[in-house]
């Protein structure tokens, strides 16, 4: 018995070692294979390790000799080991969360199983947006989540940075505003440009040597004293590499055209300056870009216009203007000012369509039967003439009074666009009325109030129309070219079903049922999920929450459908004075209409992602602009309990909005000290482990405010029920 005994035991220790030679083995290979390119000498190996018994440290070198017969590893003639296995190398986007940690977003989503995790030591200097190639290390066990070290930086994406200067007696900083850039960037004194201590600035990166901390910069411009309105502004357009002013060139070129229409271009057109023409626009907009007109044919028939500013008769491609609107791509609307595609000549001046003008455009004209049926169209360039210039406050007290200018054919409007949009809605489009917010400013800035826009018939009525004018035209050349002509199409695909699980998750602990089993049916349970929610606190939370679980609609030249609205084809024709790829629409249209054969696809797609790149920009810029009055308004609000609802929660915080103002603060972590709070990122919700008290998305909640951030554009609450309070911080500036 003895013998079997220690014969056990030996056998179990041989296996026992054996089981410890494999592992340090595969730790070694993980170890090389994970630094791609780089030798170490096995002293190197055993300290990167931290091996420290004596027996694996002995087992270290005989190891990597059994692995350079194998080929798993090379040395070099100075007894240096590297890996001999092909890395995956992948080209991405980096994403950099906090100062600890990065992700990389692959280009192509096939090459790798999700984002790969890149630590701050393996940045290699890169910075949010850059693109980069990174070494893809070898997975750590069968779950583990790819992790990466960036190689090479192919294209920064910045290298100006927008800041507030910190200056000390030998050297200054500049602080970014910029949240994901994490680094601070020293600038020598006599690189200041005259700038002070607390003072905003853009700065330019000039150096980053291998072994800095931090970048070196140069200032290339002073905005202001920090605080000031128009210093934020400011900040806020250099920050998102927004134009200052329009360049003297194209400028010129748009103050060079002739405000004369020629008798030979009106003929060349279809002409309805005789037929009723109105536009309805906000009360304080200049660019006049869409008007409608209206009209009873001799059967009886509706005839319905939606003449759109014909804005590339002026702006001629390989132009100075032509480049400028393309670089712009868009119109930016931040709180206070208007930055625009095009120069004001052309905007509010010779393709706006203001009343009592002849204008050129171009139409979709529909004729229509008394329930809204599209009975035939048209769609060519044209001559109008606007009878009238509606804001919208004013075409809708007309509609309600049943009194005043075009009365009748603005009921008659209102009821043909209402049976179109409940068709649509039939149809499967999705209801997202988004909450907008709009602030009263004094002469230098400063909010005076805020007020929460009220989408009313007349806003829907010229919605249903301009939809309807981008539907056709998009149905009209898909048709055409049998869906080979190339076009610019705005597309938006149907959303992920496993985002749409995690939203029916957050719409229950609101204490709403949101049905997904039947995919074909999603768009019914989102309108019905809308409908619910009208009116109370929590709207605006979930419909932002529900926006970030839909796919981002684009402009592509793949004519693919568009899932919100339900349309199989879908274009934006009707906004070319703000819009470049309304203007590419136009010009292909024309191109078709005269015959044309298809233009190759690839030089469009590449103006599409262009476009859809700076729609991005310029959503960000507006809404930092949005972000920036709101954390103001608060610093100057009264002091007091708020109701607010909780719009989410991190391990790091409590994100709550404020009813009231609609502005969004967050209740650090940190902070809430009557207890020690667990995040359950599952059920989205903080846990107290002694009280047991849980903080979950949807809780109504009454907050004070504490401190306001106008550089970081933050709010800092606290719970009002907190005994401890706290003196409120100003704003800093």
């Amino acid at each position: 018995m003895g013998r079997k005994s220690d014969r056990k035991k030996t056998k179990n220790k041989k296996r026992g070692h054996s089981n410890d030679t494999a592992n340090l083995t595969r730790r070694i290979v993980q170890f090389l294979d994970s630094n791609y390119g780089e030798e170490f000498n096995s002293k190197q190996i055993i300290k990167k390790l931290e091996i420290r018994d004596s027996l694996s440290k002995g087992a270290v070198d005989s190891l990597l000799s059994k692995l350079l017969e194998s080929g798993h590893v090379s040395k070099n003639p100075r007894n240096y080991y590297s890996s001999t296995k092909d890395p995956n190398f992948i080209i991405g986007t980096v994403d950099y969360v906090n100062p600890r940690f990065a992700f990389v977003i692959p280009d192509d989503p096939t090459q790798n199983d999700g984002d790969i995790l890149v630590k701050e030591a393996d940045m290699k200097q890169a910075l949010d947006g850059d693109k980069v190639r990174v070494m893809v290390k070898p997975l750590k066990g069968k779950f583990g989540k790819s992790e990466g070290k960036i190689l090479e930086i192919i294209e920064r994406d910045r290298d100006e940075f927008v800041g507030r200067v910190e200056i000390s007696p030998r050297f200054a900083f500049v602080v970014p505003d910029f949240k994901k850039m994490h680094k601070d960037i020293f600038v020598h004194r006599g690189d200041l440009l005259g700038a002070e201590h607390n003072q905003k600035v853009v700065v330019k990166l000039t150096e980053w040597r291998d072994g800095d901390k931090n970048p070196t910069g140069k200032v290339t411009r002073v905005l202001g004293q920090a605080g000031l309105h128009e210093v934020e502004i400011h900040s806020i357009m250099a920050e998102f590499g927004l134009p200052f002013e329009y360049p003297q060139e194209p400028d010129a070129e748009a103050n060079a055209i002739s405000d004369k229409i020629t008798v030979k271009e009106i003929k060349a057109r279809k002409d309805f300056r005789d037929i009723p023409t109105f536009t309805i626009d906000p009360a304080d907009a200049k660019d006049f870009d869409d008007a409608i007109s209206y009209q009873v044919l001799p059967n009886g028939n509706l005839e319905v216009g939606v003449h759109i500013a014909d804005v590339t008769h002026y702006v001629q491609p390989k132009t100075a203007l032509e480049k400028e609107a393309y670089n712009r791509a868009t119109s930016v609307y931040l709180v206070d000012r208007t930055i625009p595609m095009l120069p004001e000549r052309l905007s509010n001046g010779l393709c706006s369509l203001r009343p009592n003008e002849d204008k050129l455009t171009f139409s979709c004209v529909f004729e229509m039967d008394r329930d809204a049926n599209v009975i035939k169209h048209w769609i060519g360039r044209t001559v109008i003439h606007s009878d009238r210039r509606f804001a919208y406050e004013e075409a809708q007290e007309n509609i309600d009074s049943q009194s005043g200018d075009f009365f009748s054919e603005l009921t008659l409007l209102n009821n043909l666009a209402k049976k179109v949009r409940k068709r649509r809605f039939d149809h499967g489009a999705v209801n997202f009325e988004t909450v907008e917010v709009k602030f009263k400013l004094d002469e230098k800035g400063t909010p005076l109030g805020l007020i929460v826009k009220e989408r009313k018939d007349i806003h829907k009525l010229i919605e249903e129309f301009m939809l309807l004018a981008n539907k056709y035209v998009a149905e009209f050349i898909f048709k055409k070219g049998k869906g080979t002509d190339t076009f610019v199409y705005r597309t938006h695909d149907s959303p992920d079903m496993e985002r749409l699980d995690t939203f029916s998750g957050f719409a229950k602990r609101f204490g709403h049922e949101f049905d997904i089993e039947n995919e074909r049916k999603i768009s019914t349970a989102l309108n019905k999920l809308m409908d619910e929610i009208q009116g109370k606190p929590e709207q605006n939370v979930l419909e932002q929450l529900a926006i970030r679980s839909m796919a981002k609609a684009k402009y592509t030249t793949e004519p693919k459908g568009h899932f919100g609205l339900a349309f199989a084809h879908y274009t934006h024709f009707t906004s070319p004075i703000r819009r470049y790829p309304d203007m590419m629409v136009h010009r292909l249209l024309d191109h078709y209409l005269q015959g044309g054969k298809s233009p190759d696809a690839e030089e469009w797609e590449q103006k599409c992602v262009h476009s859809s790149e700076r729609e991005k920009r310029a959503a960000d810029a507006e809404r930092a602009s949005i972000k920036y009055k709101q954390v103001e308004y608060m610093s100057l609000a009264e002091e007091k309990d708020y109701e607010g609802i909780v719009s989410g929660v991190t391990e790091w915080g409590v994100f709550v909005e404020i009813s009231e103002t609609k502005c969004e603060g967050m209740i650090r972590v940190q902070d809430m000290d009557d207890d020690y709070y667990d995040f359950d990122q599952k059920n989205m919700r903080l846990i107290g482990s002694k009280t047991k008290k849980m903080i979950t998305l949807g809780d109504k909640v009454k907050v004070r405010v504490v401190n306001t951030d106008i550089d970081r554009r933050t709010i800092d609450l606290e719970f009002a029920d907190n005994e401890g309070k706290k003196p409120r911080g100003r704003a800093i500036r």
